[in-house]
């Protein structure tokens, strides 16, 4: 069964195309907590990962993976961040609000007195749900907390770096084993010859 990411409105999978991108997919964590913490990130609604559920490593900052071994592992306790949510997802839901009657039984009502129009207080701009100061969007703001959400040329260069790096080093590999296979072979033939001179 193919592997696809569980994000919202991605559509990698795990495959060789993917592998050529030097996408990774990554499992969710067994620890309760963690995983929770990574469903909420991907807000959808009703969802439950399984044991093969995965993320791919677009959803994660460059500084989340741990690349010192063989393979690409991310750090301990990080979140998937990066997303590209659709509107409604982005809008923080706004309190019902109360009605007259409740919020003067709430306050306990006292009878004011009129005030002219000089006197009243003046009320801030108000801001549109879901939006924070600066006029930006929390999505807006999420994605400009990461700039390697918009700078996808910057990271398929790393990719590529990395890629190229790797083959470097298999041919390397494959060079010593090659020449330690010619050493064996040159080293049985000695073995051969100096048996073969013992037996005349």
């Amino acid at each position: 069964m193919p592997d696809f990411c569980s994000a919202f409105g991605c559509s990698h999978e795990r495959n060789t195309e993917t592998k050529k991108q030097g996408i990774t997919f990554h499992k969710f964590p067994k620890d309760k907590r963690r995983r929770q913490a990574w469903v909420d990130a991907l807000r959808r609604r009703d969802f439950v990962p399984k044991d093969c559920s995965v993320v791919c490593s677009r959803h994660f900052n460059p500084e989340d993976f741990d690349r010192t071994g063989q393979s690409t592992r991310l750090k301990e306790g990080v979140i998937p961040s990066i997303f590209n949510f659709p509107d409604r997802l982005c809008k923080v839901p706004s309190r019902p609000r109360a009605g007259r009657t409740s919020q003067q039984a709430a306050a306990g009502y006292k009878p004011s007195h009129s005030r002219s129009p000089s006197h009243s207080p003046s009320r801030s701009p108000s801001r549109s749900p879901g939006r924070g100061r600066g006029g930006l969007s929390l999505c807006e703001k999420a994605t400009s907390d990461h700039p390697y959400a918009f700078d996808p040329v910057k990271a398929k260069e790393k990719w590529t770096e990395a890629q190229q790096k790797l083959e470097e080093l298999q041919r390397s590999l494959r060079n010593a084993r090659d020449r330690e296979r010619r050493q064996k072979k040159t080293m049985k033939f000695l073995l051969d010859t100096l048996e073969d001179k013992k037996n005349c």
